[in-house]
């Protein structure tokens, strides 16, 4: 899944990025109210993490402008003001959740995946969809009861499909939940299709053509 970062503590934020890439996440990180403004346009994010105290703004404020606009996309506020009012006004502005400094990436990180699985109406944090298993958790894959060993953006490629399977997802889409604003390959998504095809099974991701790709049940 695609994380964007809001935090304007370097040191800090190049903690959360790094612990969260060794969970699987695809981090992005900025580190100011008008960067995160911007950067939301024309993106695929899975959730969003935002610190309120940035340097030219109030993370809260931008919340509040997100969701006036449209963006409903998870977000957990981190804050070293644990204020139970601010906390209040955060979560009846659009938080999700809310998170207070110091914390402990492992929590930050179960958060995340609790967020998401609400998004996607699950109830735990194991996917299945016929014989396709997947463990959000641990990122073990089986199918037909078998383990499959798939690289990290592997892993992050079928996640994204099995999330939204049935529904067609643009080649640009996936580029930005696999990939967000790292180099991408002219032809990585069709790569890395191509290897979970010969992994699970060919018809478990079809291709549409002209538009993209889906995953479909597949006993």
């Amino acid at each position: 899944m695609r994380i964007m970062l809001v935090e304007d503590n370097e040191l800090l934020a190049q903690g959360i990025c790094l612990s969260l890439a060794k969970m699987g996440m695809q981090v992005d990180h900025l580190s100011s109210y008008h960067q995160a403004l911007v950067g939301i346009k024309n993106e695929t994010f899975s959730a969003i993490v935002l610190d309120l105290g940035l340097p030219d703004g109030n993370g809260k404020d931008l919340l509040k402008a997100w969701r006036s606009q449209g963006v409903s996309i998870p977000t957990i506020v981190l804050t070293a003001n644990t204020d139970f009012d601010t906390k209040l006004e955060c979560l009846d502005v659009g938080a999700d959740d809310y998170l207070g400094k110091p914390f402990d990436v492992r929590e930050l990180a179960a958060r995340i995946r609790a967020i998401v699985r609400r998004q996607f109406g699950l109830d735990h944090n194991s996917l299945n969809i016929g014989a396709l298993s997947i463990d959000l958790n641990t990122r073990e894959v089986t199918f037909r009861d078998q383990n499959v060993s798939l690289s990290r953006r592997e892993f992050q490629l079928l996640l994204e499909l099995a999330q939204s399977a049935g529904r067609v997802l643009t080649r640009n889409q996936l580029e930005q939940l696999t990939y967000g604003w790292d180099e991408v390959g002219s032809n990585s998504i069709e790569v890395h299709i191509h290897h979970l095809r010969k992994k699970l099974a060919n018809e478990l991701i079809k291709t549409v053509r002209g538009i993209g790709y889906t995953l479909t049940e597949v006993n």
